[in-house]
């Protein structure tokens, strides 16, 4: 079943919307913003050079403080971010943020996927897959047109080859399936079990740099400021995938604007574009 009307206290808010925040912080902000999850980082990346350093993998007093936070503001983890496989990856590298993720509730962990052999990629994305399961957590594939997993076709391809629904799917960020080519009229033909994840922004017609990953990490906009169909998007969904707003606003940071109002502004965007209908 589709969503007609998608429940609006159910977004969570993602680090990429206040990347200036360490996790204590981001889920502080969420919770001020009316999100009821967030999205973050287990390590802070270098592509993102807005984002204070922290420290959360092993026993650390900042992952302790993100737990304490969440439970007292009833905050849950949707994503954690980066797991990221590339020709040269060992798989088992990943265990300490995994049991990282683990140990603070994270539901799935979203992946991408660089390698450029087709049979490696396979297996090392099933290797992956196999290690999180160990751990509980559900794995959120993310395709993004600068990968090797580039559309959401490609996406549900690799997914469906583990056949594991329940516990491998797909993340629909809105900008990757326009960047890619893709239309929103695509999300309903998708499976509803292939479907893991969604992310929401807007954005103009084509890219406003030459570089992607410039508009995908550091500068999205808020719906409604673009020409990206949100509440057709929202309305695409299965009513059991959970969804984030993911809108980095570099101009704003820029600004002075603070953490708390960028997130106000990007929640509230959302929730209007979502409910808006055809006059």
């Amino acid at each position: 079943m589709r969503n007609e009307c998608p429940d609006l206290t159910s977004l969570a808010l993602d680090h990429l919307t206040v990347a200036d925040t360490t996790p204590a912080q981001l889920v502080e902000v969420a919770a001020r913003a009316g999100c009821r999850a967030v999205c973050l980082f287990l390590t802070p990346m270098a592509v993102l050079p807005r984002m204070p350093q922290f420290a959360l993998i092993g026993d650390t007093a900042e992952r302790r403080e993100t737990r304490r936070r969440c439970e007292d503001l009833g905050i849950t983890i949707d994503l954690a971010y980066p797991f990221t496989l590339a020709g040269r990856t060992e798989i088992d590298s990943f265990r300490p943020a995994m049991e990282t993720a683990a140990w603070l509730g994270v539901r799935a962990l979203n992946t991408l996927v660089y390698d450029r052999d087709p049979q490696r990629r396979r297996d090392r994305f099933g290797q992956f897959c196999e290690l999180a399961g160990q751990y509980a957590l559900s794995v959120a594939l993310e395709f993004y047109p600068a990968s090797q997993v580039r559309t959401l076709q490609e996406a549900i391809a690799l997914v469906e080859l583990l056949g594991q629904p329940s516990h491998v799917g797909v993340n629909l960020d809105l900008l990757h399936l326009i960047r890619s080519g893709g239309q929103v009229a695509q999300v309903a033909a998708v499976a509803p079990d292939t479907l893991q994840y969604a992310q929401y922004c807007d954005g103009p017609e084509n890219s406003p740099t030459a570089s992607s990953e410039w508009e995908a990490s550091r500068q999205r906009l808020l719906p409604g400021q673009g020409v990206f169909d949100v509440r057709g998007f929202a309305a695409a969904l299965p009513e059991r995938v959970r969804c984030s707003v993911e809108i980095p606003q570099e101009d704003a940071i820029e600004a002075g604007v603070p953490a708390l109002e960028r997130a106000l502004r990007a929640v509230t965007r959302t929730h209007r574009a979502i409910e808006a209908r055809d006059s």
